[in-house]
């Protein structure tokens, strides 16, 4: 025999409803399940494309050669001068390419949040490079990039010699970055116009009012306002341009004299050229390591505790 403990009468007055806590414990339950079924995909997705690669790839990292140490394909890794030129051109790239293309994005998010004339149209035309694949963008600017291409041409009309841009070390590493930002500063600029939108009106009312400047209510009420979306920004930036490959690939395959020979063309060629896969795993792995070193860097640095 189970006994139950006698239902509360409700405040109101009214019989005590028995059902309540029951359905509410089923309604919690189907929500769960409904959440997990709707997740389900994506996570198996990011378990196969992104969890199982890394673990692979660390595990083929740590493989003994002919009972040689764990870390002996660390040590013949960074023993080649090679993948040293490519670590260092990959952090220069980073550097260079990351407060450049905030910047800009953050400079048109403010910018085309304002008043201006046809300002939907010019955030469309800004974002429209990201409906296409970086692999149609790279070949297209390729072609611009031709000596005998069109921004050569309206160098040599305006008196200019041409600018040889994929065969330069020198001007190498500007051209990938042009194509790169070519998609990324409108992308990361969506991101920031919708920060700008969520900053009540009123404070810069206020600030007007206050006879503040331009720089002073950007430096007070903007950039605190974007805290977030600025965070999230330098943060996916940082690891998208860590990870790029397909403009590199193309134009330039890492030259010239390896001026834009990125980790991620490096460990290409390690794996699917010369066929070294075990170099090409521990590439990877210090890829990202590099790239959570970065980031936790970033977040400490952040203002605020959450």
């Amino acid at each position: 025999m189970t006994l139950t403990a006698p239902a509360q009468p409700r405040k109101d007055g009214a019989p005590p409803d028995r059902g309540r806590r029951t359905l509410g414990a089923s309604a919690r339950r189907s929500m769960w399940a409904t959440a997990a079924a709707m997740l389900l995909p994506a996570v198996i997705a990011l378990a196969l494309l992104r969890l199982w690669p890394s673990i692979s790839a660390i595990a083929a990292s740590l493989r003994p050669e002919d009972g040689r140490p764990v870390w002996y394909t660390f040590e013949r890794l960074f023993a080649d001068p090679t993948f040293i030129g490519s670590l260092k051109v990959t952090l220069l790239f980073g550097v260079i390419i990351n407060p450049l293309q905030i910047a800009l994005a953050l400079w048109l998010a403010v910018t085309l949040s304002k008043r201006v004339p046809a300002a939907g149209l010019w955030r469309t035309l800004i974002l429209l490079p990201v409906a296409v694949p970086q692999t149609v963008s790279a070949i297209v600017w390729s072609v611009a990039f031709r000596p005998e291409g069109p921004l050569n041409g309206v160098a040599n009309a305006l008196g200019l010699p041409s600018i040889p841009f994929l065969t330069s070390p020198d001007t190498a590493m500007f051209s990938i970055i042009v194509v790169c930002s070519w998609v990324g500063v409108g992308y990361w600029m969506t991101f920031l116009v919708a920060g700008v939108k969520d900053i009540p009106r009123s404070l810069y009312e206020a600030a007007a009012i206050d006879g503040a400047g331009a720089w002073n209510t950007f430096r007070h009420i903007t950039l605190p306002g974007l805290r977030r979306p600025l965070m999230f920004v330098l943060v996916a930036d940082t690891v998208s341009n860590f990870l790029v490959f397909a403009p590199v690939q193309i134009l330039t395959q890492g030259g010239p004299e390896g001026s834009t020979d990125l980790i991620m063309n490096q460990v290409f060629e390690r794996a699917y050229v010369t066929g070294d896969t075990a170099t090409a795993s521990a590439g990877t792995v210090v890829l990202i390591a590099i790239v959570l070193a970065v980031v936790v860097v970033q977040f400490r640095l952040l203002p605020g505790k959450d």
